[in-house]
């Protein structure tokens, strides 16, 4: 037994079998963390109800006074002396502006870093999806109605491509600069691989065998 565990370890470390050794062993820690990270989610949740709870008051209070502070500033605005009673076209903007500021920029905890950072990837898309509209911009009149629909069907995949593209070169060059929590699941991911490769380590999943038993054997 002894001696085929070293002709496997001898196998497995040989420098021309690396890089599928890392193909393999990259899709299976992408699969032992997608596992670890979402079966026993509900678990942690109803052992962490307080933190749930406190984590849903605070989003709660936060999108509440950010509309009371954008609903009044619009109707300061729409009555400020001078102006027409009615609203105008940037009166939005500068209302979300105030509650934005208040409500989200000077209490920058993580609850409100993921509302501000969900809102801000919608309104990319939006904007990506207006720079592409007729009498937009300056520039509309150059796109024709068929560019127009190419750059339509083809602005999600490109944005994907260049979404992963970027954030694995910011992985590798300059990882500090990623959420921690980001960081550490590409890290687990992708730089694992680098390790050396022996049989025990390739078959090791972390502390998962006492949830997936059956995993080990893969």
């Amino acid at each position: 037994m002894d001696a085929l565990l070293s002709q496997l370890e001898a196998l497995v470390l040989k420098p021309e079998l690396a890089p599928l050794l890392s193909l393999v062993k990259g899709a299976r820690n992408g699969v032992v963390y997608g596992s670890k990270v979402r079966f026993p989610h509900a678990l942690v949740v109803r052992e962490k109800t307080k933190l749930v709870l406190k984590a849903t008051r605070q989003h709660a209070r936060n999108l509440a006074t950010f509309a009371i502070i954008y609903k009044a500033s619009m109707i300061g605005l729409r009555n400020i002396p001078g102006g027409a009673g009615k609203e105008g076209r940037y009166d939005s903007f500068f209302a979300g502006l105030l509650g934005g500021y208040a409500v989200f920029g000077r209490q920058p905890g993580s609850i409100s870093q993921q509302i501000v950072i969900y809102v801000f990837a919608r309104v990319m898309l939006a904007l990506a999806k207006l720079a592409v509209q007729p009498n937009m911009h300056p520039l509309s009149s150059l796109i024709t109605s068929d560019s127009r629909t190419k750059i339509t069907n083809n602005a999600y995949p490109v944005f994907a491509g260049m979404t992963w593209a970027m954030v694995m070169y910011i992985f590798r060059w300059h990882p500090e600069t990623l959420a921690s929590s980001l960081r550490s699941s590409m890290v687990y991911m992708y730089d694992s691989l680098l390790l050396p490769m022996i049989l025990l380590h390739f078959l090791e999943f972390r502390g998962s065998e006492t949830l997936f038993p059956m995993l080990t054997f893969i």
